[in-house]
């Protein structure tokens, strides 16, 4: 049952991150019949630590409370991270032992991978940081299109507001939809929402200019999604075995030639279905998908909707502004 929720923090403190779990599990609602949690920010020290926005926070207790902790929010500095500390990493493997949830918010991801606990699991962080977090850890399976990952009692979510999806996902998890909702109504946030981060990522090939970057072949790939595309016909192109060419695409883009080529066809479904009145079975073929049933299969997986249904939220989106 989740009643103790504990959020250990490391300086700087990500102040969004934090101000998300104090929101969630901290504050008490107004609504009746909405739970209230034993919440605690724990540290190290019990001592003024600096945010990433300027201000101190100073947390109420020693890390040994986590501890009593059914539910952990790990928190985490942009991007490569110092070690996380010993007394840490034992609290986080005892949780995680007892059967308690521990949770990433964000960048606190590269937290849990660094105290061994995203070890043969699959997690996400923000799109920005994904392939940092693949080439870092490899024992780790990331997911940069997802907005959470749940892997056993390991809870990992993205860039900053997936923080509020994932802690959401939590309540709805343990309380069911109508709390969860009812939290949602509170916060003026939606309860859940459809797709992943790579619909805000604003460039999905690496920076070009480098000898041995993979622009030029994505380039190519992203011209041709209409036609039937191998690894084997992209290793071609760029001058490499296909093994080489897996290898080199995964440290460089954080997943599979064969993902980056459906995440794609789904990008560009979703920009056909937005800009125009195609037919489902038109997009199907101009993005490769070759049959509407296909289409609709991969963008439930990618998106958790229908093609038709992204549309309708679209066009309302473009109603009212």
């Amino acid at each position: 049952m989740l009643r103790n929720v504990a959020v250990p923090v490391l300086s700087p403190v990500p102040a969004f991150e934090l101000g998300v779990a104090c929101e969630v599990f901290g504050l008490s609602k107004t609504a009746p019949g909405l739970p209230r949690y034993d919440f605690a920010v724990c540290a190290e020290r019990v001592a003024p630590l600096p945010t990433t926005s300027g201000f101190t926070v100073i947390p109420s207790h020693g890390l040994e409370r986590l501890a009593a902790a059914d539910l952990i929010l790990v928190l985490g500095e942009n991007p490569p991270v110092p070690p996380p500390p010993g007394a840490l990493v034992s609290q986080l493997w005892a949780a995680a032992r007892r059967g308690a949830t521990v949770a990433s918010l964000c960048t606190g991801t590269f937290v849990l991978a660094a105290a061994g606990l995203l070890d043969g699991r699959r997690a996400t962080t923000h799109w920005m940081h994904a392939p940092l977090l693949a080439r870092l850890y490899p024992e780790v399976t990331v997911e940069p299109d997802s907005l959470y990952v749940e892997d056993g009692p390991i809870f990992t979510s993205a860039g900053s507001a997936a923080a509020i999806d994932l802690c959401l996902h939590l309540i709805r998890r343990e309380h069911g939809a109508e709390i969860a909702n009812s939290v949602a109504r509170q916060m003026v946030v939606p309860a859940h929402r459809s797709g992943g981060q790579s619909q805000y990522i604003e460039m999905a090939l690496p920076e070009p200019g480098n000898p041995d970057d993979l622009a030029g072949v994505l380039e190519w790939a992203q011209q041709h999604l209409d036609e039937p595309i191998t690894v084997d016909m992209l290793a071609a192109r760029a001058t490499m075995s296909p093994r080489s060419f897996a290898r080199r695409f995964r440290q460089q883009m954080a997943t599979t030639p064969a993902a980056w080529l459906s995440r794609q066809r789904v990008l560009l479904a979703e920009r056909l279905l937005e800009r125009g009145d195609q037919t489902i079975a038109a997009i199907s073929a101009r993005t490769g998908f070759g049959s509407p049933d296909t289409l609709r299969r991969h963008f439930a997986r990618a998106r958790g909707t229908t093609p038709e249904q992204y549309r309708r939220a679209f066009q309302l989106t473009g109603r009212t502004g």
